[in-house]
């Protein structure tokens, strides 16, 4: 079956109180438990990034990334609308979808 990277975006980082904090961890849960075995991998947040060109290293990046994970879906459109729930989404970041594409060597 085919694998998803889903990038989570966002044009601020996120801090939210303790609170907030517990409750977006908890939509997190639901969103991950609901894709069952379809969560490949659940992923991890990262830290702050920067782009290199070469031209040089930018310290701001636009949209930048703020974690990943790893879905399997028959088709892109499946995978997208897996991604429609993510609380990225629904918090007003987003999710950019990709297909992993398999290299035989």
């Amino acid at each position: 079956m085919p694998r998803f990277l889903y990038v989570y975006h966002a044009d601020q980082p996120m801090r939210p109180d303790p609170e907030q904090a517990a409750e977006a961890m908890a939509a997190w849960g639901r969103w991950m438990e609901g894709l069952g075995p379809k969560l490949v991998d659940p992923g991890e947040p990262v830290g702050i990034s920067k782009s290199v060109t070469k031209d040089g290293v930018l310290d701001r990046v636009e949209n930048a990334a703020f974690g990943y994970s790893i879905v399997e879906a028959d088709t892109m459109e499946e995978a997208c609308e897996m991604a429609k729930g993510n609380p990225m989404v629904t918090g007003g970041g987003s999710v950019e979808v990709a297909e992993v594409m398999k290299i035989d060597m």
